[in-house]
């Protein structure tokens, strides 16, 4: 046993929202809930400790126009990790990040493949562009290279149209979701409108980014089904300034991403309300910044969930949902510790006092 081996976190070690400790041992990188004998050498950290924090739709690799160099990709997963966020979703890059995977000072990653988009429905140099008949055959691809997902562009700016609108015909949904299935992976898809939900619910989607057209009529549906939504809040942010750079040529759009952004938070309370499960997800790269989890934990509660749901959104509920472990007896040692209590203030999210990860302290 080496002189890094153990730790020992001390204050209170919130393993789930009803199992609370005062006490949680590192040794050889992994959880143990029982105090070490014969060892010499203990460092203990205090304060409030939560499993490592979980962005379930972040995108490492990717930048504004497509992929990027290993080293900014490297800079956004450390960005994530300083942030608290050691489990990520990337839902959908062109970048290969395998070589993350050899890295135990970097956040694990859940990868998607490449996104799956209609042709010129989409930004340039992010997806696979095919058409529909297609997308059986790429959705099976992307399954064998993902970690478990496929990432669908579910809707787009349709050019002819002025609007969003769907991008896929709902067989042509029915037979590709039905072989990710399959093949063993789950799907999820980008969708900002109305019109794109049922098609995708009925043909046995599991996941939705965005959902900001969740309406009275689709939100039972999701809750029956058990499909699940990554609201992207502080994605959906930028809605207006998106709409104003878009007004001149796109004004029947550009209205829409309005009314999309101003019912934003009663859209995403009326999910939760009733029973649709919610996913903490940033939409970081691309034009967003990375490390921004602790501002998407504010916005749910803005939103009007709950403080300890929105924090089970980051990481028990969302770790189960991944099939990823949290604080766990030999689980590996992925945590964040903060001076206060982040169930009082989930703002305490955003200034983590430690970063443990694999064990070892990086911040």
């Amino acid at each position: 046993m080496n002189d890094q081996a153990v730790l020992h976190v001390k204050g209170r070690i919130l393993v789930g929202p009803e199992d609370i400790r005062d006490d949680l041992w590192i040794i050889d990188g992994r959880v143990s809930h029982d105090r070490p004998t014969a060892v010499r050498d203990i460092r203990t950290v205090e304060g409030w400790a939560l499993p490592g924090l979980v962005d379930a739709h972040c995108h490492v690799g990717l930048g504004p126009h497509g992929p990027v160099e290993r080293d900014v990709a490297e800079q956004q997963a450390l960005t994530d990790r300083e942030a608290g966020t050691l489990l990520i979703r990337d839902a959908g890059s062109p970048s290969d990040t395998r070589w993350t995977d050899a890295r135990d000072d970097l956040p694990t990653i859940i990868r998607a493949g490449r996104h799956i988009a209609r042709t010129r429905r989409y930004i340039r140099g992010y997806a696979h562009e095919i058409e529909p008949e297609d997308l059986t055959a790429y959705v099976a691809q992307e399954a064998r290279r993902g970690d478990g997902w496929v990432k669908l562009v579910g809707d787009w700016i349709d050019r002819e149209v002025g609007d969003l609108t769907p991008t896929w015909p709902a067989e042509a949904l029915r037979a590709a979701i039905a072989e990710a299935h399959r093949l063993g992976a789950r799907v999820t898809a980008h969708c900002f409108s109305e019109d794109s939900l049922r098609d995708l619910v009925e043909a046995g989607i599991d996941c939705v980014e965005h959902a900001t057209g969740l309406t009275a009529d689709t939100i039972p549906l999701f809750a029956e089904r058990g499909v699940a939504i990554v609201p992207t809040l502080v994605n959906i942010a930028t809605f207006p300034t998106l709409a104003a750079n878009g007004e001149a040529k796109f004004p029947s759009w550009a209205a829409h991403m309005r009314r999309l952004h101003e019912r934003r938070y009663d859209t995403v309370r009326d999910a939760y309300d009733a029973g649709v499960p919610v996913y903490v997800g940033t939409d970081a790269g691309g034009t967003l910044p990375h490390g921004l989890v602790a501002a998407e934990v504010a916005e749910l509660v803005t939103a009007g969930i709950p403080p300890l749901e929105a924090l089970a959104a980051t990481t028990w509920k969302a770790r189960a949902w991944l099939g990823r472990p949290g604080l766990t007896e030999g689980a590996p040692a992925d945590l964040v510790v903060y001076p206060q209590d982040p169930r009082a203030d989930v703002r305490v999210l955003a200034a983590p006092s430690h970063v443990v990860l694999n064990g070892r302290v990086t911040r």
